[in-house]
């Protein structure tokens, strides 16, 4: 399905050193919530990809014709592009943007992994039932899970509702990343927010921190909710992304 691009939800790329940044969306959100990361890491001399997702930043109906195959081809597909470009590459993932961190990080050697309040844990096969009864049963959508910004006045460009099909795609391709945290072997920051209303658990960071087999730091954000990038820490957390970056990739 072909579908004009919402205004500001473009893809971004920036040409600057041979150190490489992939940044990665989150679901039914799209490069605007990573747009001031992205530019951020640009500034400071990094060349950044920060592509549109398929389906992503367009209308719900586009969203509902892709699937986690479609998500995690194109971030792969990025990051090789960008690797063929720069001697040293790192991913920075929010949501499931970190679900897609890490999968490309098990299957790439990858430099350094930054996640931003990601998901990992697969959902109980009761909760996947559950939604799929809904959805043989005619209900498409759900609602929106996107915004979630402590800060007043900030919002993501997310759409208003949730595609069922596509939430149950996420939950599936989860069990692969999953299985395979442990193969993760590259310098990791990981920011997690004290109060996120979309990725509820903190086991997904947990399991992050228990199983990436290289040095890994964990940065709590007290003042944001799941969007940190739009919330009142995004300044600390541009920097620390920065200076983490610009320490590992140097080395």
């Amino acid at each position: 399905m072909t579908t004009s691009i919402m205004p500001g939800c473009e893809s971004f790329s920036s040409t600057g050193s041979s150190h490489g940044v992939l940044v990665l969306h989150g679901f039914t959100g799209n490069p605007q919530s990573m747009r001031p990361l992205a530019e951020a890491l640009a500034n400071a001399g990094f060349t950044v990809e920060l592509p549109r997702l398929p389906g992503h930043g367009t209308t719900v109906e586009d969203m509902m014709t892709t699937t986690w195959a479609d998500w995690s081809s194109a971030a792969e597909a990025a990051y090789e592009s960008l690797a063929g470009r720069c001697e040293k590459v790192a991913i920075v993932g929010l949501s499931m943007g970190g679900a897609l961190t890490a999968y490309v990080g098990q299957r790439h050697d990858v430099d350094a992994l930054v996640f931003i309040n990601p998901i990992v844990k697969p959902a109980p096969d009761e909760d996947r039932a559950a939604i799929q009864l809904f959805i043989d049963a005619g209900v498409l959508v759900d609602v929106s899970i996107g915004s979630d910004i402590k800060k007043e006045g900030p919002k993501e460009a997310s759409y208003d509702a949730t595609p069922l099909a596509c939430a149950l795609s996420l939950m599936n391709g989860l069990d692969d990343v999953y299985a395979h945290l442990n193969s993760l072997n590259a310098p990791t920051l990981l920011f997690t927010s004290r109060e996120d209303h979309v990725v509820t658990d903190p086991i997904n960071g947990d399991l992050l921190m228990s199983s990436v087999a290289a040095p890994i730091e964990r940065v709590w954000l007290e003042n944001s909710y799941h969007v940190a990038t739009l919330d009142n820490d995004a300044a600390f957390l541009e920097a620390t992304t920065i200076a983490f970056l610009t320490r590992t990739l140097d080395a």
